[in-house]
């Protein structure tokens, strides 16, 4: 259910990570992967894209993994909206990032979150409707565009405090579905040890696919998988009884 040959989200110095392009590459090559997805953060700033998928095509050349085109991109709005660069030519996969709450009065950060939680200004149930149904929107948004990808599934609703555990059924299975009917692939991420085996187990079970991810922002995370690991074994019985 999760290969792990693949590399689902790494990030190079042309964005939040330490090394080149082409280091990544070998770095993937000497794991042993068959697929290397790049996913640097971008916005409505960024100028460095003409030459970062120039980079990946001339890499492509040189090796045998496949390597995939991608951005990470953050959802901004409250109506899904995300804070795309101005020219999505070239690109094969978008990331779809949540990294501040949208509200109509702005966006709040996890922290932010986390004390209006605490002095009873907000309520956990509340935020947890909020992340979903804007994730929801954004990923509908994304798929108009390019193969759609969820990228640390849950991770904002951990940092503000509330723990995947809290979170309702009713509640994963909106956010499962609305991967499902997006044709949004989910990254199980190594770096953040998230999603849980809950909310993957209820993805396998609704057909929505499952790539694994090292969030990597050095060559020598790539494709080094242990969380990721762990996850993909405790679906196996699941699997084997489906």
């Amino acid at each position: 259910m999760i290969d792990l040959s693949a590399d689902g989200h790494v990030h190079t110095a042309f964005s939040s990570g330490r090394d080149s392009v082409s280091v990544l590459v070998a770095a993937a090559e000497q794991a042993g992967l068959t697929e290397l997805t790049f996913a640097d953060r971008v916005g409505p700033d960024t100028s460095w894209l003409p030459p970062y998928l120039s980079s990946i095509q001339r890499a492509q050349q040189r090796t045998d993994v496949t390597l995939r085109r991608g951005v990470e991109v953050e959802a901004i709005g409250i109506d899904g909206w995300l804070a795309f660069p101005s020219d999505l030519n070239g690109l094969e996969v978008i990331s779809v990032a949540f990294n501040r709450l949208p509200l109509p009065a702005g966006l709040l950060s996890p922290d932010a979150v986390r004390t209006q939680i605490d002095v009873g200004a907000m309520r956990a149930l509340d935020v947890i409707d909020q992340v979903v149904t804007v994730t929801g929107l954004a990923v509908e948004r994304v798929s108009r565009y390019a193969p759609t990808r969820l990228a640390r599934p849950l991770d904002f609703l951990v940092r503000s405090g509330i723990d995947e555990t809290a979170i309702p059924d009713s509640a994963l299975t909106e956010l499962v579905e609305a991967c499902r009917a997006n044709a949004t692939v989910v990254e199980v991420s190594e770096r953040h040890r998230l999603p849980g085996l809950r909310f993957v187990q209820a993805c396998a079970e609704a057909g929505v696919r499952l790539v694994a991810s090292s969030d990597a922002v050095r060559a020598g995370e790539v494709g080094a998988y242990r969380y990721v690991r762990e996850i993909a074994e405790g679906l196996l019985p699941a699997t084997a009884s489906a």
